[in-house]
Protein backbone atom coordinates (compact mmCIF):
# COMPACT_ATOMS: atom_id res chain seq x y z
CA UNK A 1 0.00 0.00 0.00
CA UNK A 2 1.37 3.47 -1.08
CA UNK A 3 0.63 6.60 0.33
CA UNK A 4 2.34 9.82 -0.09
CA UNK A 5 3.89 11.58 2.49
CA UNK A 6 1.94 14.84 3.93
CA UNK A 7 4.68 17.05 2.56
CA UNK A 8 4.11 16.09 -1.25
CA UNK A 9 0.33 16.47 -0.67
CA UNK A 10 1.25 19.83 0.72
CA UNK A 11 3.44 20.35 -1.86
CA UNK A 12 0.64 19.34 -5.00
CA UNK A 13 -1.81 21.72 -2.76
CA UNK A 14 0.09 25.05 -3.18
CA UNK A 15 0.33 24.22 -7.35
CA UNK A 16 -3.57 23.83 -6.70
CA UNK A 17 -3.65 19.92 -7.78
CA UNK A 18 -6.68 17.92 -6.40
CA UNK A 19 -5.30 15.02 -4.11
CA UNK A 20 -7.38 12.21 -2.25
CA UNK A 21 -7.42 12.12 1.64
CA UNK A 22 -8.43 8.41 2.94
CA UNK A 23 -9.85 8.23 6.69
CA UNK A 24 -9.89 5.24 9.19
CA UNK A 25 -11.54 1.97 7.93
CA UNK A 26 -13.64 1.52 11.23
CA UNK A 27 -14.75 5.31 10.72
CA UNK A 28 -16.55 6.51 7.69
CA UNK A 29 -13.78 4.30 5.76
CA UNK A 30 -14.06 6.47 2.37
CA UNK A 31 -11.49 8.70 0.44
CA UNK A 32 -12.40 12.36 -0.57
CA UNK A 33 -11.00 14.30 -3.17
CA UNK A 34 -9.54 17.33 -1.78
CA UNK A 35 -8.07 20.70 -2.63
CA UNK A 36 -7.51 24.16 -1.40
CA UNK A 37 -10.18 26.43 -1.74
CA UNK A 38 -7.81 29.22 -3.10
CA UNK A 39 -7.54 27.58 -6.51
CA UNK A 40 -11.23 26.22 -7.34
CA UNK A 41 -12.34 26.91 -10.30
CA UNK A 42 -15.01 25.35 -12.72
CA UNK A 43 -12.92 22.53 -14.19
CA UNK A 44 -11.95 21.56 -10.54
CA UNK A 45 -15.23 21.43 -9.79
CA UNK A 46 -16.38 19.41 -13.15
CA UNK A 47 -13.96 17.04 -12.46
CA UNK A 48 -14.93 15.84 -8.75
CA UNK A 49 -18.56 15.91 -10.52
CA UNK A 50 -17.72 13.36 -13.08
CA UNK A 51 -15.17 11.47 -11.40
CA UNK A 52 -15.84 11.67 -7.78
CA UNK A 53 -19.82 11.52 -7.84
CA UNK A 54 -19.95 12.97 -4.26
CA UNK A 55 -21.48 15.81 -2.65
CA UNK A 56 -19.05 18.40 -2.90
CA UNK A 57 -18.64 20.60 -0.08
CA UNK A 58 -16.70 23.38 1.57
CA UNK A 59 -15.09 23.16 4.86
CA UNK A 60 -14.14 26.75 6.69
CA UNK A 61 -13.48 27.73 9.85
CA UNK A 62 -16.57 28.78 12.30
CA UNK A 63 -15.17 32.56 12.10
CA UNK A 64 -15.35 32.69 8.64
CA UNK A 65 -19.11 31.15 8.67
CA UNK A 66 -20.07 33.06 11.40
CA UNK A 67 -19.56 36.44 9.68
CA UNK A 68 -21.55 35.38 6.49
CA UNK A 69 -24.30 34.43 8.67
CA UNK A 70 -24.08 30.62 7.39
CA UNK A 71 -25.52 28.84 10.15
CA UNK A 72 -25.74 25.11 10.99
CA UNK A 73 -28.53 23.53 8.38
CA UNK A 74 -29.75 21.73 11.67
CA UNK A 75 -30.11 23.60 14.37
CA UNK A 76 -28.43 22.52 17.68
CA UNK A 77 -30.97 24.65 19.82
CA UNK A 78 -34.07 23.91 18.75
CA UNK A 79 -36.09 20.72 20.84
CA UNK A 80 -35.83 17.71 18.51
CA UNK A 81 -33.79 19.18 16.04
CA UNK A 82 -30.83 16.86 17.26
CA UNK A 83 -27.99 16.73 14.94
CA UNK A 84 -27.84 12.87 13.93
CA UNK A 85 -24.82 12.31 12.02
CA UNK A 86 -23.23 9.33 13.94
CA UNK A 87 -19.92 11.23 12.74
CA UNK A 88 -20.78 14.53 14.18
CA UNK A 89 -20.25 16.43 10.26
CA UNK A 90 -21.29 19.93 10.78
CA UNK A 91 -23.54 20.35 8.33
CA UNK A 92 -24.52 24.11 7.14
CA UNK A 93 -26.82 26.08 5.54
CA UNK A 94 -26.04 25.29 2.08
CA UNK A 95 -26.06 28.77 -0.36
CA UNK A 96 -25.49 29.95 -4.22
CA UNK A 97 -23.58 33.73 -5.01
CA UNK A 98 -26.60 35.92 -5.82
CA UNK A 99 -24.54 37.52 -8.83
CA UNK A 100 -22.74 36.09 -11.50
CA UNK A 101 -24.51 32.32 -11.16
CA UNK A 102 -27.22 31.40 -13.13
CA UNK A 103 -29.34 28.07 -11.76
CA UNK A 104 -26.35 27.74 -9.19
CA UNK A 105 -25.56 23.46 -10.17
CA UNK A 106 -23.36 24.01 -12.75
CA UNK A 107 -19.52 23.83 -12.14
CA UNK A 108 -18.68 27.27 -13.17
CA UNK A 109 -21.77 28.23 -10.73
CA UNK A 110 -20.44 26.30 -8.04
CA UNK A 111 -16.73 27.60 -8.46
CA UNK A 112 -18.44 31.43 -8.27
CA UNK A 113 -19.90 30.37 -5.20
CA UNK A 114 -17.06 28.99 -3.26
CA UNK A 115 -15.21 31.98 -4.95
CA UNK A 116 -17.28 34.57 -3.11
CA UNK A 117 -17.69 32.41 0.22
CA UNK A 118 -13.66 33.10 0.72
CA UNK A 119 -13.67 36.16 -0.77
CA UNK A 120 -12.89 39.07 1.66
CA UNK A 121 -15.03 41.47 0.66
CA UNK A 122 -18.00 38.56 0.57
CA UNK A 123 -20.98 40.09 2.81
CA UNK A 124 -23.75 37.56 4.11
CA UNK A 125 -26.31 39.03 1.43
CA UNK A 126 -23.89 38.20 -1.40
CA UNK A 127 -26.05 34.56 -0.89
CA UNK A 128 -28.87 33.13 -1.37
CA UNK A 129 -29.98 30.28 0.87
CA UNK A 130 -29.94 27.78 0.38
CA UNK A 131 -28.53 26.97 -2.99
CA UNK A 132 -25.84 24.39 -4.37
CA UNK A 133 -22.99 24.53 -2.29
CA UNK A 134 -22.43 23.21 1.37
CA UNK A 135 -20.67 24.81 3.42
CA UNK A 136 -18.72 22.56 6.47
CA UNK A 137 -17.85 24.00 9.86
CA UNK A 138 -14.16 22.85 10.85
CA UNK A 139 -13.32 21.84 14.33
CA UNK A 140 -11.17 24.41 16.24
CA UNK A 141 -8.33 22.22 16.85
CA UNK A 142 -8.58 20.43 13.27
CA UNK A 143 -7.94 16.87 13.02
CA UNK A 144 -6.16 16.81 16.38
CA UNK A 145 -9.66 17.25 17.77
CA UNK A 146 -11.95 15.63 15.10
CA UNK A 147 -10.39 12.95 12.95
CA UNK A 148 -12.60 13.68 9.81
CA UNK A 149 -12.20 14.84 5.92
CA UNK A 150 -13.89 18.35 7.08
CA UNK A 151 -10.75 18.88 9.63
CA UNK A 152 -8.22 18.03 7.19
CA UNK A 153 -8.77 19.83 4.46
CA UNK A 154 -9.10 23.23 6.41
CA UNK A 155 -6.06 21.75 8.18
CA UNK A 156 -3.70 20.66 4.78
CA UNK A 157 -4.71 24.38 3.14
CA UNK A 158 -3.74 26.28 6.43
CA UNK A 159 -0.30 24.30 6.58
CA UNK A 160 0.39 24.58 2.95
CA UNK A 161 0.14 28.87 3.56
CA UNK A 162 -3.32 29.06 1.65
CA UNK A 163 -6.58 30.58 3.04
CA UNK A 164 -8.19 28.17 5.59
CA UNK A 165 -10.67 26.14 3.19
CA UNK A 166 -10.86 23.55 1.17
CA UNK A 167 -13.16 21.67 -1.23
CA UNK A 168 -14.21 18.12 -0.84
CA UNK A 169 -16.24 15.29 -2.72
CA UNK A 170 -16.28 11.56 -1.83
CA UNK A 171 -15.44 9.50 -4.24
CA UNK A 172 -18.29 6.88 -5.57
CA UNK A 173 -17.56 4.01 -7.54
CA UNK A 174 -19.04 3.55 -11.16
CA UNK A 175 -21.94 1.62 -10.02
CA UNK A 176 -22.68 4.04 -7.00
CA UNK A 177 -21.26 2.07 -4.54
CA UNK A 178 -18.47 4.10 -2.16
CA UNK A 179 -15.00 3.46 -2.80
CA UNK A 180 -12.74 1.64 -0.76
CA UNK A 181 -9.03 1.56 -0.23
CA UNK A 182 -8.47 -0.68 -3.20
CA UNK A 183 -10.51 1.18 -5.52
CA UNK A 184 -9.33 4.60 -4.17
CA UNK A 185 -5.46 3.45 -4.62
CA UNK A 186 -7.07 2.40 -8.36
CA UNK A 187 -8.44 5.55 -8.80
CA UNK A 188 -5.19 7.56 -7.81
CA UNK A 189 -3.03 5.79 -10.23
CA UNK A 190 -5.54 5.92 -13.08
CA UNK A 191 -5.87 10.19 -12.42
CA UNK A 192 -2.10 10.25 -11.46
CA UNK A 193 -3.51 12.24 -7.90
CA UNK A 194 -1.09 11.81 -4.70
CA UNK A 195 -2.91 10.11 -1.78
CA UNK A 196 -2.60 10.63 2.12
CA UNK A 197 -4.76 9.44 5.18
CA UNK A 198 -6.04 11.75 8.05
CA UNK A 199 -3.77 9.59 10.52
CA UNK A 200 -0.54 10.31 8.64
CA UNK A 201 -1.66 14.20 9.27
CA UNK A 202 -2.67 13.76 12.88
CA UNK A 203 0.60 12.19 13.15
CA UNK A 204 2.58 14.77 10.95
CA UNK A 205 0.95 17.85 13.59
CA UNK A 206 1.67 15.97 16.38
CA UNK A 207 5.26 16.00 16.09
CA UNK A 208 5.19 19.82 15.45
CA UNK A 209 2.30 21.28 17.68
CA UNK A 210 0.19 20.64 20.82
CA UNK A 211 -3.24 21.70 22.11
CA UNK A 212 -2.69 20.70 25.70
CA UNK A 213 -0.13 22.61 28.39
CA UNK A 214 0.65 21.32 31.77
CA UNK A 215 0.42 23.73 34.11
CA UNK A 216 0.34 22.15 37.45
CA UNK A 217 1.82 19.40 39.19
CA UNK A 218 1.45 17.84 42.94
CA UNK A 219 0.30 14.99 45.11
CA UNK A 220 -3.01 13.78 45.97
CA UNK A 221 -2.94 11.01 48.52
CA UNK A 222 -6.12 8.71 47.94
CA UNK A 223 -7.35 5.80 49.63
CA UNK A 224 -6.48 4.09 46.94
CA UNK A 225 -2.56 5.06 46.91
CA UNK A 226 -0.77 8.09 46.46
CA UNK A 227 -1.26 9.59 42.51
CA UNK A 228 0.94 12.02 40.95
CA UNK A 229 -1.78 14.55 39.63
CA UNK A 230 -1.22 17.00 36.66
CA UNK A 231 -3.42 19.56 35.61
CA UNK A 232 -3.29 20.07 31.83
CA UNK A 233 -4.96 23.08 29.89
CA UNK A 234 -6.55 23.16 26.42
CA UNK A 235 -4.94 25.84 24.25
CA UNK A 236 -8.22 25.82 22.40
CA UNK A 237 -10.49 27.29 24.66
CA UNK A 238 -8.61 26.95 28.09
CA UNK A 239 -10.85 24.31 29.84
CA UNK A 240 -8.64 22.14 31.90
CA UNK A 241 -8.51 18.42 32.60
CA UNK A 242 -6.86 16.26 34.78
CA UNK A 243 -4.19 13.60 34.65
CA UNK A 244 -3.82 10.63 37.89
CA UNK A 245 -0.86 9.13 37.50
CA UNK A 246 0.85 6.24 39.76
CA UNK A 247 4.15 4.43 38.92
CA UNK A 248 4.75 6.34 35.88
CA UNK A 249 7.91 8.55 37.70
CA UNK A 250 10.86 6.33 35.61
CA UNK A 251 8.84 7.07 32.14
CA UNK A 252 7.25 4.60 29.59
CA UNK A 253 9.22 2.41 28.27
CA UNK A 254 7.97 1.02 24.44
CA UNK A 255 6.62 -2.11 24.59
CA UNK A 256 4.97 -1.86 28.47
CA UNK A 257 1.38 -0.93 27.76
CA UNK A 258 0.35 1.19 30.81
CA UNK A 259 -3.54 0.67 32.11
CA UNK A 260 -5.29 3.99 31.05
CA UNK A 261 -8.95 5.17 31.86
CA UNK A 262 -10.62 7.85 29.94
CA UNK A 263 -12.96 9.33 32.23
CA UNK A 264 -15.02 12.08 31.46
CA UNK A 265 -16.41 14.44 34.36
CA UNK A 266 -19.20 13.49 36.26
CA UNK A 267 -20.52 15.50 39.19
CA UNK A 268 -23.40 13.75 39.79
CA UNK A 269 -22.05 10.33 39.86
CA UNK A 270 -18.43 11.12 40.88
CA UNK A 271 -19.14 13.88 43.15
CA UNK A 272 -22.76 13.17 44.86
CA UNK A 273 -22.81 9.34 44.29
CA UNK A 274 -26.02 9.30 41.57
CA UNK A 275 -26.91 5.95 41.06
CA UNK A 276 -28.73 7.20 37.67
CA UNK A 277 -24.85 6.14 36.25
CA UNK A 278 -22.07 3.79 37.20
CA UNK A 279 -20.10 7.07 36.60
CA UNK A 280 -18.52 7.16 40.21
CA UNK A 281 -18.58 3.47 40.56
CA UNK A 282 -16.71 3.21 37.68
CA UNK A 283 -13.98 5.90 38.89
CA UNK A 284 -13.59 4.29 41.85
CA UNK A 285 -13.15 1.00 40.49
CA UNK A 286 -10.58 2.33 37.83
CA UNK A 287 -8.26 3.72 40.96
CA UNK A 288 -8.60 0.54 42.59
CA UNK A 289 -7.44 -1.47 39.54
CA UNK A 290 -4.34 1.02 39.02
CA UNK A 291 -3.46 0.79 42.42
CA UNK A 292 -3.29 -3.25 42.33
CA UNK A 293 -0.84 -2.99 39.61
CA UNK A 294 0.95 0.08 40.83
CA UNK A 295 0.99 1.55 37.61
CA UNK A 296 -1.02 3.24 35.25
CA UNK A 297 -2.82 6.58 34.41
CA UNK A 298 -6.62 8.13 34.47
CA UNK A 299 -7.80 11.25 32.36
CA UNK A 300 -10.10 12.96 33.98
CA UNK A 301 -11.70 14.69 31.02
CA UNK A 302 -14.05 18.14 30.94
CA UNK A 303 -17.04 16.39 29.13
CA UNK A 304 -19.89 16.66 31.48
CA UNK A 305 -22.74 14.89 30.22
CA UNK A 306 -21.09 13.41 27.36
CA UNK A 307 -20.52 16.82 26.27
CA UNK A 308 -23.38 18.46 26.64
CA UNK A 309 -22.32 20.21 29.97
CA UNK A 310 -23.39 20.17 33.70
CA UNK A 311 -26.85 22.18 33.21
CA UNK A 312 -27.72 20.24 29.85
CA UNK A 313 -26.95 16.66 31.47
CA UNK A 314 -29.87 17.96 33.81
CA UNK A 315 -31.93 19.05 31.78
CA UNK A 316 -31.91 15.44 30.36
CA UNK A 317 -32.30 13.91 33.35
CA UNK A 318 -35.79 15.26 33.76
CA UNK A 319 -36.36 14.14 30.22
CA UNK A 320 -35.58 10.80 31.45
CA UNK A 321 -37.97 11.10 34.41
CA UNK A 322 -40.81 11.80 32.17
CA UNK A 323 -40.28 8.27 30.41
CA UNK A 324 -37.49 9.09 27.68
CA UNK A 325 -34.34 7.40 28.17
CA UNK A 326 -30.86 8.61 27.87
CA UNK A 327 -30.00 8.69 24.07
CA UNK A 328 -33.38 10.06 22.83
CA UNK A 329 -32.97 12.76 26.05
CA UNK A 330 -29.82 14.39 24.73
CA UNK A 331 -31.33 14.02 21.28
CA UNK A 332 -34.71 15.89 22.50
CA UNK A 333 -32.25 18.32 23.90
CA UNK A 334 -31.16 19.17 20.52
CA UNK A 335 -27.58 17.10 21.18
CA UNK A 336 -26.15 13.60 19.49
CA UNK A 337 -26.06 10.98 21.66
CA UNK A 338 -22.20 11.08 22.49
CA UNK A 339 -20.66 14.54 21.63
CA UNK A 340 -17.11 14.17 23.18
CA UNK A 341 -14.12 13.63 21.06
CA UNK A 342 -10.65 12.29 22.31
CA UNK A 343 -7.91 14.11 20.48
CA UNK A 344 -7.03 16.46 23.45
CA UNK A 345 -7.65 13.22 25.93
CA UNK A 346 -4.60 11.54 23.41
CA UNK A 347 -1.98 14.86 23.55
CA UNK A 348 -2.04 13.98 27.32
CA UNK A 349 -1.17 10.73 27.23
CA UNK A 350 1.72 11.28 24.67
CA UNK A 351 2.82 13.87 26.36
CA UNK A 352 3.32 11.69 29.61
CA UNK A 353 5.06 9.82 27.30
CA UNK A 354 2.18 6.90 26.54
CA UNK A 355 1.84 5.39 23.39
CA UNK A 356 0.62 1.82 24.08
CA UNK A 357 -1.96 1.34 26.74
CA UNK A 358 -4.44 -1.35 27.71
CA UNK A 359 -7.97 0.83 27.79
CA UNK A 360 -10.50 0.72 30.54
CA UNK A 361 -13.77 0.90 29.04
CA UNK A 362 -16.91 -0.79 27.73
CA UNK A 363 -17.15 1.77 24.73
CA UNK A 364 -16.11 0.69 21.61
CA UNK A 365 -15.97 4.53 20.47
CA UNK A 366 -13.06 5.37 22.98
CA UNK A 367 -10.90 2.50 21.22
CA UNK A 368 -11.47 4.14 17.90
CA UNK A 369 -11.21 7.43 19.16
CA UNK A 370 -7.97 6.98 21.03
CA UNK A 371 -6.62 4.96 18.39
CA UNK A 372 -7.62 7.70 15.35
CA UNK A 373 -4.64 9.74 16.73
CA UNK A 374 -1.70 7.04 16.90
CA UNK A 375 -2.10 5.55 19.86
CA UNK A 376 -2.35 1.70 20.66
CA UNK A 377 -4.93 -0.20 22.13
CA UNK A 378 -2.84 -3.44 23.39
CA UNK A 379 -6.13 -4.56 24.94
CA UNK A 380 -9.12 -3.72 26.17
CA UNK A 381 -9.90 -3.86 29.87
CA UNK A 382 -13.58 -4.39 30.72
CA UNK A 383 -14.83 -2.14 33.63
CA UNK A 384 -18.35 -4.20 34.80
CA UNK A 385 -19.87 -2.73 37.58
CA UNK A 386 -23.27 -4.63 38.69
CA UNK A 387 -26.50 -2.92 37.97
CA UNK A 388 -28.82 -0.96 40.42
CA UNK A 389 -32.53 -0.52 40.28
CA UNK A 390 -31.62 2.84 39.25
CA UNK A 391 -29.54 2.82 36.58
CA UNK A 392 -30.46 -1.00 34.90
CA UNK A 393 -32.24 1.02 32.01
CA UNK A 394 -28.99 3.02 31.65
CA UNK A 395 -27.12 0.76 31.19
CA UNK A 396 -29.38 -1.57 28.88
CA UNK A 397 -29.33 1.49 26.54
CA UNK A 398 -25.55 2.10 26.72
CA UNK A 399 -25.73 -1.44 25.59
CA UNK A 400 -28.39 -1.41 23.02
CA UNK A 401 -27.86 2.22 21.43
CA UNK A 402 -24.55 3.15 22.43
CA UNK A 403 -22.36 -0.30 21.48
CA UNK A 404 -21.02 -0.75 25.20
CA UNK A 405 -19.83 -3.78 25.65
CA UNK A 406 -21.57 -4.82 29.10
CA UNK A 407 -22.99 -8.48 30.01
Amino acid sequence: MHFNSIEEILADLKLGRIVIVVDDEDRENEGDLVMAASFVDHEHINFMAKYGRGLICVPMEEDRLEALNIYPMVSPFVKGHAQEDPYATAWMISCDAKEGVTTGISAHDRARTIAKLISPDSLPQDFSRPGHVFPLRARRGGVLVRAGHTEASVDLAKLAGLYPAGIICEIMNEDGTMSRLPQLIEFAKLHSLKICSIEALIEYRRRREVLVKKTVETRLPTEFGEFQMFLYESILDASHHVALCMGLENGVKTGEPVLVRVHSECLTGDVFGSLRCDCGAQLKKAMELIAEKKRGVILYMKQEGRGIGLANKLKAYSLQDKGLDTVEANEALGFPADLRDYGIGAQILADLGIRELDLLTNNPRKIVGLEGYGLRIVQRVPLQIPNTESNVKYLRTKKEKLGHMLE
